[in-house]
C-alpha cells in the first residue's frame, strides 16, 4: 500500500513539473514564436531602426505581418516605437533592455540552426540519388 501512495507522489511531482515546463515554453512562444520575430529582433540589433530597413533585412516579410508583429513584440516589452514629429514625420523602433535577455536564446538558436543545416547537408550527400538506382 507504502508503494503505491509512493509512486502517486511521484507522479503528481512529476505531472507538476512537466506542466511548469510546458507553461514555460508557451509563455516564451507567446512572446516571441513565429517566423518572424527573433529575425526582426536580430536585424534591429544589427542596426536597422526604421521599418523599411527592417523590411529590407528580414527577406520575404511583407509589411503587413512587419506592421503586427512590431506591435507585438511592443507590447511584450522588446522594443519602443519613437515618433519624431517634423517634416517628414520620423518613426524608429529601439529595443529596449529587456530584449537583451533573449541573447542566450539566439546564441542557442544559431548554434543549433548551423548544426542541423549540416547535418542535413551531410545526410543529402550520403544518400543514393534516384537517377543512380
Amino acid at each position: 500500500m507504502e508503494k503505491s501512495n509512493e509512486n502517486q507522489t511521484d507522479n503528481k511531482a512529476f505531472t507538476e513539473d512537466c506542466h511548469k515546463v510546458l507553461m514555460a515554453v508557451s509563455d516564451a512562444l507567446y512572446a516571441i514564436g513565429g517566423k518572424w520575430k527573433l529575425m526582426i529582433i536580430i536585424a534591429m540589433a544589427r542596426g536597422n531602426k526604421r521599418f523599411t530597413e527592417i523590411q529590407r533585412q528580414v527577406t520575404g516579410i511583407s509589411a503587413r505581418v512587419l506592421s503586427s508583429e512590431l506591435k507585438e513584440l511592443e507590447m511584450n516589452g522588446f522594443i519602443i516605437k519613437k515618433v519624431e514629429n517634423g517634416y517628414p514625420i520620423s518613426i524608429e523602433y529601439e529595443l529596449l533592455p529587456y530584449s537583451h535577455t533573449l541573447e542566450e536564446v539566439v546564441g542557442a538558436m544559431t548554434k543549433w540552426g548551423m548544426q542541423h543545416r549540416e547535418k542535413i547537408k551531410s545526410e543529402a550527400a550520403t544518400k543514393p540519388s534516384k537517377a543512380s538506382r
